[in-house]
């Protein structure tokens, strides 16, 4: 009696995780919140995944991209051959890599937004634009001369 309650405590165990991975976790489906926030029926949710499908390559290019660029400037940094004309440009680059992969996000946004109901893709596109350049403008808001301190400085 002993041992047939141990193994069904362990074989309980082992239930109940298998079941809070396999439900609970959801990695495999990384829309869902997406689905439940948007309220997206299965047709609307199907015609965004099929559009966010299709754009993780290009995302991950450019990823990749701005990823060997900031590698690139940071053997530059450490270089004791550089010159601040050669950081700039660098520098640049990033920062142009960064904006090439900003508008590709708007876009994908933009045409993601179009296949949910439209004050469904209204307010999702707000919640994406924010997101995606929100946090640049809420740093330049901190760094401009109209802060009541501006770089950190009393």
């Amino acid at each position: 009696m002993l041992l047939a309650g141990a193994a069904a405590f362990f074989g309980g165990q082992r239930l109940v995780a298998y079941w809070c991975a396999k439900h609970m976790a959801r990695p495999t489906d990384d829309l869902d919140w997406l689905r439940l926030e948007f309220r997206l029926n299965a047709a609307e949710l199907a015609r965004v995944r099929q559009l966010h499908d299709g754009y993780l390559p290009k995302c991950r290019e450019y990823c990749e991209r701005i990823d060997a660029l900031k590698q690139e400037l940071e053997v530059l940094l450490a270089s004791s051959t550089n010159t601040p004309a050669a950081i700039e440009q660098k520098l640049v680059e990033v920062g142009t890599a960064r904006a090439q992969c900003q508008a590709a996000m708007l876009e994908h946004f933009r045409e993601v937004s179009l296949v949910m109901p439209p004050d469904q893709g209204r307010r999702y596109l707000a919640e994406m634009q924010r997101l995606t350049l929100g946090f640049h403008e809420q740093i330049e808001r901190t760094m401009s001369p109209a802060a009541s301190s501006p770089h950190g400085h009393r």
